[in-house]
C-alpha cells in the first residue's frame, strides 16, 4: 500500500501549527506558577494535557511530510521559584 504524503504547503502549515501549539503549551505550563486561583490553574492544567494530546496526534500526521526531519520529544519544563522541573 502506498503511503500518502502531504503537499509542500500542507507540510509548512502543519509545521506552523506544531510550532504554535508548542508555544501555547509552554506558555500555559509556565503561567501555572503565577496563578493562584485554583479554578484557573485547573483549566490551565487541562489545556496542557489537551495540548500534549494534540501534539501527539499532529506528530503522527507529521510523518506524512515529503521530507525527513525529527520531531523533538522534549517538552517545556517550568522554572518556578528558581527550581527547574517543578510540576503540579
Amino acid at each position: 500500500m502506498e503511503s500518502k504524503k502531504l503537499a509542500l504547503h500542507e507540510s509548512l502549515d502543519l509545521h506552523e501549527v506544531i510550532n504554535f501549539k508548542t508555544l501555547c503549551l509552554a506558555k500555559s505550563k509556565l503561567m501555572q506558577g503565577l496563578v493562584f486561583d485554583q479554578d484557573l490553574k485547573d483549566l490551565m492544567k487541562k489545556d496542557v494535557n489537551q495540548s500534549i494530546q494534540a501534539l501527539s496526534e499532529l506528530r503522527e500526521i507529521y510523518k506524512q511530510v515529503p521530507f525527513e526531519t525529527d520531531v523533538p520529544q522534549s517538552r517545556p519544563t517550568p522554572i518556578i521559584n528558581g527550581e527547574e522541573g517543578v510540576t503540579h
